[in-house]
């Protein structure tokens, strides 16, 4: 069955991440995009002078147009698209025109014209010498063709095939694009972190240059001890390393970020959101699970997977069936110079395999091993997708806890660095309890911004789980997509 083998040959608030669907090798390495295609971008927006504002809108939108992995999975929805497009072909009807134009030198006699013949034809003997037995001819030809296959079976079944791999390519698309999304605002959250950490840091350094001052003038006027002075001056130097080390923090997430949505590395930006904390209602795990099995685009990647395994499948069962084809063509063919006859070929072809019993066998078994292998993965997903939401929700209910006893510690490490001050100002005592009470509000706002960024991905998480990350983007397309690739039309 030739055209069924062509056939086969031819085949506004913060979103919801950080995320527990990313690829293997994105875990092993987030931020080399040789290992991590989401960590990359396929062109770099031309660095400018001035400061480029970014909000997370902003972020996300460069990151679905120039993002490497992104990019990457529109060909490859482009390629399944074109497959498609040529299996279409060997099921339609194919016209060609055929035309030559030649001089061909025949040797009559060759082809059994032999001069004891001439006679026969009228030619009287004393010229039989004379005639000459190698011609020269020139000839054209010209006609139309036309090929048509009637009924393949099994070539139906592979066309439905690839255009469930069609929409396996698409919600594969989609699965990245909501990927782009979540890496781009965990990369945004992560610089708004270190972003709230120099800025803490910045604070703490004025609170030390302040009492460094004020142990210094006091043991200039012989009211403090000189330990007080040494005591703040360390304080002052540690907080200055630690605003150093943030800086240098801040500043990679922000080369990070860069990479991710198209910016030259070089490019300043300036994070215009806020990191925002907000409670989301509660949800029960059978509404999670609902939403999950209606939105997430791998299952139902999978399920088109499935899908095409199957007709694959039947394909193989049908291959025993008779194909009919027909061929035909109309034209003319005539010596130059002479008289030019109109002439054509119609003909039907049916095509019976009679013994190809180990090939079919072995299609079959090979078809059968992949449904196989599908459905193990898709009752795999379907368990997977369970845990995850499952993990989601009990991440995002212990960070909200987290980030409420957080807030309440940042709350009273401060009041009690207010006191400790006051009494150090005031003499009563030295100023041993205010670096003893500043260290414990360092550590109280770095652990609070921890925990907020950690609530902000269990949303993020959440988000991804469910599927719906990204449908605040939905309908955005890139202006470097030259055509949109919208969802295939048919089937389930």
């Amino acid at each position: 069955m030739p055209l069924c083998n062509d056939l086969k040959s031819g085949l506004a608030a913060l979103l919801f991440a950080a995320g527990s669907i990313a690829l293997a090798h994105a875990q092993a390495n987030p931020n080399n995009s040789a290992q991590n295609l989401y960590a990359g971008s396929v062109q770099a927006v031309a660095a400018t002078p001035d400061v480029k504002q970014l909000s997370l809108d902003d972020a996300i939108r460069l990151g679905i147009e120039n993002n490497l992995a992104l990019t990457i999975a529109r060909q490859n929805q482009k390629t399944a698209e074109a497959q498609k497009l040529q299996l279409v072909n060997a099921l339609e009807p194919n016209l060609s025109l055929h035309g030559e134009h030649g001089i061909h030198q025949q040797n009559l006699e060759a082809a059994g014209f032999t001069p004891a013949l001439l006679p026969q034809f009228g030619i009287p003997p004393s010229e039989v010498s004379e005639f000459p037995l190698i011609v020269k001819i020139n000839s054209t030809v010209a006609q139309v063709n036309l090929s048509q296959a009637l009924f393949t079976w099994a070539g139906w079944d592979v066309w439905k095939a690839a255009k469930a791999n069609e929409r396996a390519a698409y919600y594969n698309a989609q699965s990245s694009r909501g990927l782009v999304v979540l890496n781009v605002g965990t990369a945004y959250l992560q610089a708004l972190a270190a972003s709230a950490q120099v800025d803490y840091a910045q604070a703490l350094l004025k609170t030390d240059e302040t009492l460094l001052y004020q142990a210094h003038e006091e043991h200039e006027a012989g009211t403090a001890a000189n330990l007080d002075e040494l005591r703040a001056r360390v304080q002052y130097q540690t907080q200055k390393q630690t605003l150093i080390q943030v800086q240098n923090s801040f500043d990679k997430a922000k080369i990070a970020l860069n990479r991710e949505i198209g910016l030259a590395p070089e490019q300043k930006i300036q994070l215009t959101d806020a990191a925002p904390y907000a409670d989301l209602a509660a949800m029960t795990i059978e509404d999670a699970k609902r939403e999950a099995y209606s939105s997430r685009q791998d299952f139902q990647s999978m399920k088109q997977q499935i899908r095409s395994a199957q007709l694959e499948r039947q394909a193989t069962k049908h291959e025993r069936f008779p194909s009919i084809t027909f061929n035909g063509n109309y034209g003319i063919t005539g010596v130059v110079g002479g008289i030019y006859h109109g002439t054509f070929s119609a003909e039907g072809n049916m095509s019976i395999p009679i013994f190809d019993e180990a090939k079919f066998r072995g299609d079959k078994d090979v078809a059968v091993a992949q449904v196989n292998e599908l459905n193990s993965e898709f009752n795999d997903l379907v368990n997977k997708i369970d845990q995850q939401l499952r993990d989601s929700l009990l991440d995002l209910q212990t960070a909200a806890e987290l980030v409420r006893v957080a807030r309440s510690n940042v709350d009273l490490a401060t009041k009690t660095l207010e006191q400790t001050t006051d009494r150090f100002q005031a003499g009563v005592d030295d100023n041993l309890p205010v670096a003893q009470a500043q260290s414990t509000l360092a550590q109280a706002q770095t652990q609070y911004v921890n925990d907020v960024y950690q609530f902000n991905q269990a949303k993020l998480g959440l988000a991804r789980n469910l599927g719906i990350i990204d449908t605040q983007y939905k309908n955005y397309m890139p202006s470097n997509a030259s055509t949109p690739l919208p969802q295939p039309q048919g089937g389930k």
